[in-house]
């Protein structure tokens, strides 16, 4: 019986991680060659797309970390969602904040111009969750060190700042108050 903590289901996700990286990769060229009055569209399809993935990580995480917090560093169970970890850092996280960014930051260029007091804020929003995400990233490797970083009130807690976030980010981009 295959297990998550062996190495080749880590391979096998980070070949699904590369498939999808080329497959957004392919689009992105097909999108250029068509011209951008077709591409925007797609480019705010996958745009947001990316923003789910990445949301969907970041509201797991927390919940992973309550979890490993819970086990002895040194049993199975700890090394198992430390694997978990790693691989929803590496495999969905880190991909989809990256394509988050690059094609937000295209749309904010080329639709907005960089203005708009709504945009400013959103973007800054965006810049403290990229930044809880790098925390949740440290905490991985404290983690996967067995070193266990808060307790489980406090990831319940910071389970809640990306939600908080992220319900910022889409009314001001939805109700552009400003």
């Amino acid at each position: 019986m295959e297990r998550q903590t062996d190495s080749v289901p880590g391979r096998k996700a980070a070949i699904k991680a590369a498939t999808a990286l080329v497959f957004f990769g392919a689009i992105a060229v097909a999108i250029v060659i068509f011209g951008a009055d077709a591409a925007y569209p797609w480019i705010k399809a996958l745009h947001v797309i990316a923003v789910i993935s990445w949301m969907a990580g970041m509201l797991y995480m927390p919940r992973l970390f309550i979890y490993h917090g819970d086990c002895s560093p040194d049993s199975d169970q700890a090394r198992t969602f430390s694997v978990m970890e790693q691989r929803l850092m590496k495999v969905i996280m880190n991909p989809a904040m990256a394509i988050s960014w690059i094609l937000g930051l295209y749309i904010a260029w080329t639709v907005f111009e960089f203005q708009g007091g709504w945009l400013h804020a959103k973007l800054a929003a965006t810049v403290v969750l990229s930044g809880v995400h790098g925390y949740f990233a440290k905490s991985v490797k404290a983690f996967g060190r067995g070193e266990y970083v808060g307790n489980a009130r406090f990831w319940r807690l910071m389970n809640e700042v990306p939600t908080l976030l992220m319900i910022a980010i889409v009314v001001l981009v939805i109700v552009k108050p400003f």
